[in-house]
């Protein structure tokens, strides 16, 4: 018999790739550069040419059975102590290679690190607006999800609401900063409000409180915003990372888990994980990109057309009326709709092919995210689009 939790799923299908799989149909029939397409966040920038260059060497230069054999369980060695040296030059931390898991993407070290520091009915929280797979990341563990209403202000923490859910149930806290969908980059006192308040609660509750720290957009961040280093603030941090964003890779799914030196068990963790990976199947990340990544850490894509295409959106977005927060990273944008249904708002973009996409799923119903990792030249056109779409529509 087929699996009913799995099959129950089939009715829940992501609404963003509903609509970027639209976006691709609409643009067979008036050409894709007609439709202006801000649901999916795939990175519209190239990888480094250092990258592409790591890459054709190892090819023409290496042993293909070296290159192309399994990864060890917890990653190739010389790759982690790589990535532990790179976070130590780059934030004054005292990683070391036992530290480091590698993992395939962002969301491999996600569902490691909820395995690893959680049991069947702990609670997880996480804060409004969040990444909807993050459901699924937590709940198929057995932990449940607990999502903190937001702070629609400014999109930092509700600390006041995340006081009252943190419980004796609560065995790990996630975050992502800089957030999908909001584009917000927590402060230096948000996270150490944060990091007090987990400490206070580890001590009257006798148990770790872990802090997963979800970074893919840690090097998206927008000139003058100030963008600490998470693992710096709290003990008891693990750090998932993917490459997807900073090196423009997505479909080479590379990442890590990188385990505060200070943590509890922090020594074996990385192990733990590679137990972890046997339960799960989601193991044994590529060889040839782990290496080819290991020569290229401190390096990124050129990121900066998210910041040109930030502000021109943001602009016409506060021109034509909408409550909106500036962005301080990632390549997201997330307003306010003009109508309290942010759905009906979305689908009657879709009528001037815009793709915009609701946020019920992510915490925050009433507003939209907006990926604006597409080219320059198709934001500017799409900003008198979306005023006529307003104009018409809301007579703004």
């Amino acid at each position: 018999m087929i699996n009913p939790k799995f099959k129950a799923l089939l009715s829940g299908k992501s609404v963003i790739r509903e609509l970027s799989e639209y976006a691709t149909e609409r643009g067979r029939k008036i050409g894709y550069e007609n439709v202006f397409d801000y649901s999916l966040g795939n990175p519209s920038v190239p990888c480094t040419q250092s990258f592409t260059d790591a890459m054709t060497d190892l090819l023409q230069n290496s042993n293909p059975v070296s290159i192309h054999g399994y990864s060890p369980s917890l990653g190739i060695t010389s790759v982690r102590q790589a990535v532990a040296e790179s976070l130590n030059r780059r934030f004054g931390t005292c990683y070391e290679t036992k530290h480091i898991f590698m993992t395939c993407g962002a969301a491999g070290a996600v569902a490691h690190a909820v395995r690893c520091v959680t049991v069947p009915g702990d609670e997880v929280l996480t804060f409004a607006p969040f990444f909807p797979e993050y459901t699924q990341y937590v709940n198929q563990t057995g932990a449940v999800l607990k999502v903190v209403p937001a702070n629609t202000r400014d999109f930092q923490i509700n600390f006041d609401a995340f006081e009252e859910m943190l419980t004796d149930k609560v065995a790990a806290v996630l975050i992502n900063t800089p957030n999908n969908p909001s584009g917000i980059v927590y402060t230096s006192d948000t996270l150490t409000r944060l990091a007090d308040i987990l400490r206070s609660k580890q001590a009257q509750y006798g148990h770790d409180i872990f802090l997963i720290s979800d970074e893919p957009y840690r090097e998206i961040v927008f000139s003058g915003v100030d963008a600490p280093f998470v693992a710096k603030f709290y003990d008891n941090t693990l750090t998932c990372y993917s490459f997807s964003k900073s090196l423009s890779l997505p479909g080479e799914r590379i990442g890590y888990i990188a385990v505060n030196p200070k943590a509890t068990d922090a020594d074996i963790i990385a192990v733990i994980c590679g137990q972890i990976s046997r339960g799960i199947g989601h193991n044994c990340p590529p060889s040839i990109i782990q290496l080819a990544v290991s020569r290229v850490l401190d390096e990124t894509s050129d990121l900066s057309v998210y910041e040109t295409n930030m502000n021109l959106i943001y602009s016409k977005l506060v021109e034509l009326g909408f409550t909106v927060v500036k962005p301080g990273g990632t390549f997201y944008i997330f307003p306010k709709a003009l109508e309290d249904d942010a759905n009906a708002f979305c689908m009657k973009a879709k009528k001037y092919d815009l793709i915009l996409v609701p946020a019920d799923n992510f915490g925050c119903p009433g507003y939209f995210r907006m990926a604006y990792c597409i080219d320059t030249e198709k934001v500017i056109r799409s900003l008198d689009v979306l005023e006529k779409f307003v104009r018409e529509e809301y007579g703004v």
